[in-house]
């Protein structure tokens, strides 16, 4: 049965029906196809692993292989004598990759103790899906090296800087600081941001999945430190500067002062002080008050110390001489709706005296004898609402109205010091046209290399040398600020009280200040002080900022070796004659 059920099968595999009539050159053809495919893929894997294997190790560099940004020192600020006033120190940072990280709890608090955080907050850091993250910016390298040690897989660390500042905030307001990002933010450090950012390097290494450098492939580019700035500052002056007007804003309560200096000859800032100020190396907790600049960024109205120009102006065209009687009688003058009036009564005065005396109604009258126009270019022309041209961060123009809108009460006051806004820097620089025989000097915050600069001419030398001849009497008894005398030197000066505008209105408040050269025979430095808001009984420029004046005069003088011109004995004035007894 079963040998009979084997023939009827053998007999249906041979049915004409399931043959298949295909001609023999079709797989003969499929043959050919399939072993030129193999072919094609051999020749293709060999061309790749062995002529030109670029592709794929490009591919696998992209996966396993990166560039190391290596970071470059930034340029050191120094002071003219090569004194440094901000360096950076190599630190390091730690960062992350939160996907190939996994720490155990044990691990995880021993990181956060070395990163000075809360062991909650660092996982917090690390539960994320970023495939990057800082854990902790610029720390010690021997906290890193710590780091380091506990071989954490997903964490790695890159060298960076921190900026120092090793004179901490008796230069901040003049040098600045930086961010984190080791980018310039305030003073010099944004001022000189391109010339002290170095440029960064780079490094090819090969990494593992786990972030973890296997192998250091070479070098690509060497970092470019920045270059260093050196200063035309002065540290010892700018100590000078700054121990005084703190000892002063103690000694009157006051809010807030500055002072610049400032050399004749070459325009150089050679100190550059605040109050407020703050510490660049530990910036917590800072106000908008620490961090002005006010010497630059803050105008005030300067009072009499713009009296000077007013003279000269009238010098200058032929309006007056130092001798010319003008009658200030009663002390007071009205213009107008408007009444100008003198701190002390006098009658008349030579215009020598009015500088002298500082007379408002006297300048105010000689105001009166000139052109609009004229007067506000002479502001123009000493630098009053323009921009100093430092390059200064926050620096200001300060506000003179255009002469086609004034009135005659708008330019007595102007004549006087109110009703125009002036920087302290603008106020220091304008005084070089008496201290420079008459041109106004460029200023300049770097070290001057070259020749000495050429000024603006804006007076005559004449006009300059009698109006520093007036600025001498001011400082002399009989003037507004005998506390300006320097002993061995000639000294010459003004000084300026200016009631604070508050909402729109002269409040009970002041602004003292001075500013003058020395020595007068031969002037070398400019120094203008600024005392704001001054509250412990005095308010006269002569009794509040005087001898700040004084006192940074002398021993910058003596710093530089600046040779005496005067006797060491200051001028008294001549005591009252004792009253005779009576008969």
């Amino acid at each position: 049965m079963m040998h009979l059920k084997g023939k009827v099968a053998h007999k249906f595999a041979e049915s004409p029906l399931l043959q298949l009539s295909l001609p023999p050159w079709r797989s003969r053809l499929m043959a050919l196809l399939i072993l030129a495919s193999f072919a094609v893929l051999i020749g293709r894997a060999f061309y790749l692993q062995i002529l030109n294997n670029d592709f794929l190790q490009e591919k696998g560099e992209s996966r396993y292989r990166r560039d190391i940004e290596i970071s470059a020192s930034r340029g050191r600020i120094a002071d003219r004598h090569g004194d440094v006033l901000a360096i950076s120190t190599p630190m390091k940072s730690i960062w992350a990759i939160p996907p190939a990280t996994t720490l155990t709890p044990e691990q995880n608090k021993q990181l956060a103790a070395l990163l000075e955080t809360d062991a909650k907050q660092l996982s917090r850091k690390l539960d994320t899906d970023k495939t990057f993250v800082f854990l902790r910016r610029q720390i010690p390298p021997p906290v890193a090296d710590q780091v380091a040690a506990l071989k954490l897989p997903g964490i790695g660390q890159n060298k960076e800087y921190r900026r120092f500042y090793p004179t901490g905030e008796m230069t901040a307001h003049m040098v600045g600081f930086t961010g984190v990002d080791d980018k310039g933010l305030e003073g010099v450090e944004l001022a000189f941001h391109s010339q002290l950012l170095g440029q960064p390097g780079s490094r090819s290494v090969i990494k593992d999945r786990r972030g973890q450098i296997v192998e250091d492939v070479g070098s690509i580019k060497p970092p470019q430190d920045g270059k260093d700035i050196r200063l035309a500052l002065d540290s010892k002056i700018q100590y000078l500067a700054y121990s005084q007007l703190k000892q002063a804003i103690a000694e009157n309560n006051a809010k807030a002062g500055g002072v610049v200096v400032l050399d004749v000859r070459t325009g150089e800032i050679l100190a550059l002080a605040n109050l407020p100020t703050y510490n660049p190396n530990n910036r917590e907790n800072l106000s908008g008050s620490q961090l002005r600049n006010r010497a630059v960024t803050d105008t005030f109205e300067p009072g009499s110390t713009l009296k000077p120009f007013t003279i000269a102006l009238g010098l200058e065209n032929g309006k007056v001489r130092s001798d010319s009687i003008i009658n200030c009688a009663p002390g007071r003058l009205t213009i107008g709706s408007a009444t100008i009036s003198d701190a002390h009564p006098h009658g008349a005065l030579s215009v020598a005296q009015v500088i002298q005396k500082s007379s408002n109604v006297g300048a105010a009258k000689i105001a009166a004898m000139l052109p609009y126009q004229k007067m506000w270019e002479m502001f123009d022309d000493v630098g009053f609402g323009q921009l100093p041209g430092l390059g200064f961060p926050g620096e200001v123009s300060g506000r003179v109205r255009p002469w086609k809108s004034w009135r005659p009460i708008e330019q007595a006051t102007m004549a006087y010091g109110h009703g125009i806004s002036v920087s302290l820097i603008q106020l220091a620089r304008a005084y070089s046209v008496f201290a420079r025989d008459g041109d106004l000097v460029p200023l300049s915050l770097t070290r001057a290399e070259a020749a000495l600069p050429h000024g603006t001419r804006v007076f005559s030398p004449q006009t300059a040398r009698e109006v520093r001849a007036m600025l001498e009497l001011a400082v002399l008894p009989g003037g507004t600020a005998p506390k300006a005398q320097i002993p061995g030197y000639r000294v010459a000066g003004k000084t300026g009280t200016a009631h604070k505008l508050q909402g729109g209105r002269y409040a009970n408040k002041y602004v003292s200040s001075f500013v003058g050269f020395a020595p007068a025979s031969d002037p070398r430095l400019i120094v203008a002080v600024m005392i704001d808001e001054p509250s412990a009984g005095k308010h006269y420029g002569g009794d509040v900022a005087a001898p700040v004046f004084a006192s940074v005069m002398s021993n910058s003088l003596r710093t530089l070796g600046i040779v005496p011109d005067a006797p060491l004995v200051v001028a008294q004035s001549p005591k009252p004659p004792a009253a005779k007894a009576k008969l």
